[in-house]
């Protein structure tokens, strides 16, 4: 009786690679030409295009890291909703090392970006205090040292992952989760230290104790906005059609929580920076909030808060994929004015200078990364089709 009733597994959904042939060229040719632009841009202007290229790289090192974490924590608290979307979340975290190869402008424009790297010792007793921590040979290993390990978890949960598929054995699952369990502060101090090193470094006088939460939120919550945008894409595409309301429901519940943990962590920098008044510290805020960065710095407290957290409130708007998608591009969006608020004042102290490289840069690497993931999409089912907790996220009910 029990054969009767047992609910069937679904098979396995492979991506039609050459049904998106077109849109693959498209990328490929799009990323290719944005490439010789880039090169063209660094000799041209080599101050402008460096700080273009360093928003542009972080912008999607922070969703990807994002969605690493959610792979993460999946495994580490044993969670069922994620199974079906879990290998969307594993193809992106995947392209860390894709985003390894497009970090060398950055190696190579040093000396544009961080204004630490032309001070000799002894000029400043400032930077003197910290040469310990900023010196070339120690920011390239650190460098490196990232990637090696964000990029390895990443290789490692999907290639795991993947090999379950062909027998489901749960003893990748075992892996899966002894990977988690120890990548977990892995994860934490990289993220860190690489905001440290590549977003704080752009001033070195500046120094926050909040800096890696509040990149950590960002970055957490706009990749799981990035998440509903693509299984939206591949549910019209004829894909992923397990993917219910209850898991749109899910994730809307996870891009308010982020709405509000991103708001709570900034505010709270702000708050005591304000109190402190402190001008190593105030110094941040000073130019973000003078001159023409004022309206953006309001336009990113209202955007990244005020707006989507009345908007997720909704049950509705959250078990209605069409609408839920469009406060998810606006999350990604903001996270996108959140880096150029971060990374543009540094070279623009005045005011807002927009340039043509801004747009570029961005578009260029945005590109590249979405070709490669369209490769990696055919390679494997899109969903971990022997998962032990495969039936379990179909039957998911909130």
């Amino acid at each position: 009786m029990s054969e009767l009733t047992r609910e069937p597994v679904p098979q396995g959904e492979y991506f039609e690679t050459n049904r998106f042939a077109g849109l693959s060229l498209g990328l490929g040719v799009g990323a290719l030409v944005g490439l010789v632009l880039c090169l063209i841009g660094a000799f041209v202007s080599p101050l402008q295009f460096s700080f273009s290229w360093m928003f542009g790289f972080i912008l999607f090192f922070t969703m990807c890291n994002g969605c690493l974490f959610w792979i993460i924590v999946h495994y580490a608290t044993d969670a069922e909703w994620t199974v079906v979307v879990r290998r969307q979340l594993e193809n992106i975290a995947v392209l860390l090392l894709a985003l390894a190869i497009l970090a060398i402008p950055i190696l190579l424009l040093r000396h544009q970006l961080f204004e630490w790297t032309n001070i000799p010792p002894g000029q400043d007793h400032v930077l003197d205090s910290k040469r310990q921590y900023l010196n070339w040979p120690f920011f390239i290993f650190r460098a490196v040292l990232y990637f090696v390990l964000l990029g390895g978890m990443a290789y490692l949960l999907r290639r795991f992952s993947v090999a379950q598929d062909r027998d489901g054995s749960p003893r990748f699952t075992i892996w899966m989760r002894k990977v988690s369990f120890g990548g977990l502060p892995i994860f934490g101090l990289a993220l860190t230290f690489a905001a440290f090193d590549w977003l704080m470094g752009l001033n070195y006088r500046w120094y926050s104790t909040m800096w890696g939460p509040y990149i950590f939120a960002g970055s957490v919550g706009s990749s799981m906005s990035l998440l509903v945008l693509v299984i939206t894409a591949l549910r019209k595409a004829g894909y992923l059609k397990i993917v219910t309301l209850e898991h749109y429901h899910i994730m809307g519940k996870w891009m308010l929580a982020f709405c509000i943990f991103w708001a709570y962590i900034g505010f709270g920098q702000y708050m005591l920076y304000w109190y402190a008044n402190i001008p190593e510290e105030t110094q941040f805020f000073i130019v973000r909030n003078t001159q023409s960065w004022w309206p953006l710095s309001l336009l990113l407290v209202f955007g990244r808060f005020f707006a989507p957290f009345g908007i997720l409130l909704l049950r509705s708007i959250k078990k209605h994929p069409h609408q839920l998608c469009w406060v998810a591009g606006w999350l990604v969006f903001m996270q996108a004015l959140d880096m150029y608020i971060i990374v543009l004042p540094a070279l623009h102290g005045t005011g807002v200078r927009l340039s043509i490289w801004d747009l570029i840069c961005p578009l260029t690497i945005g590109c590249s990364l979405a070709f490669v993931y369209l490769r990696i999409l055919g390679r494997a089912s899109m969903f971990p089709v022997r998962d032990p907790r495969l039936i379990e996220s179909l039957r998911l009910s909130n």
